[in-house]
């Protein structure tokens, strides 16, 4: 199984395969809008914005498996564009640990564990996926998108 293979759900309610972004270098987000790593949305808008044209691809996927998120994807992504400006794709709200993971987060955290294993520690947990569609780095909530730049910029 791979990356592509995996259906994803927009906030339109509208599934998709990952295979859309085949070629392009992802930053895959569980956010939240309630967080305290809330004002991440601007750093990632403005990564977004710069690279996007170099096959760069910020993807959100709103959770509240840690009770800081509003109760749909659809408020959630308006709350993101009208407090922050977010022009990259936000998605359906997901389960992002347990046995109710969503697949894609499963993916993820097993491809690239983290200091406290697989899990994800919290909202704003970012993982680099490359143009092959390989995890290549897992960053912490406490890691500002800007401090990460250069890495980016290695897999474009």
């Amino acid at each position: 199984m791979s990356l592509y293979d995996i259906t994803v759900t927009d906030t339109n309610g509208e599934q998709y395969s990952l295979e859309r972004y085949k070629g392009k270098v992802m930053l895959i987000v569980n956010t939240a809008t309630k967080c305290g790593f809330t004002p991440q949305f601007e750093e990632l808008e403005e990564l977004y914005k710069k690279y996007q044209k170099e096959d760069f691809v910020v993807l959100g996927f709103p959770s509240n498996q840690f009770k800081q998120e509003l109760s749909s994807g659809k408020e959630a992504e308006e709350a993101c564009r009208l407090s922050y400006g977010v022009s990259f794709p936000m998605h359906d709200l997901v389960k992002v640990n347990g046995n109710e993971a969503h697949e894609l987060f499963k993916y993820l955290t097993e491809e690239s564990k983290g200091i406290l294993g697989k899990n994800v520690k919290w909202n704003f947990t970012k993982f680099l996926v490359d143009q092959e569609g390989n995890v290549v780095k897992r960053f912490a909530p406490t890691d500002k998108p800007s401090k990460f730049e250069n890495e980016i910029k290695e897999y474009l």
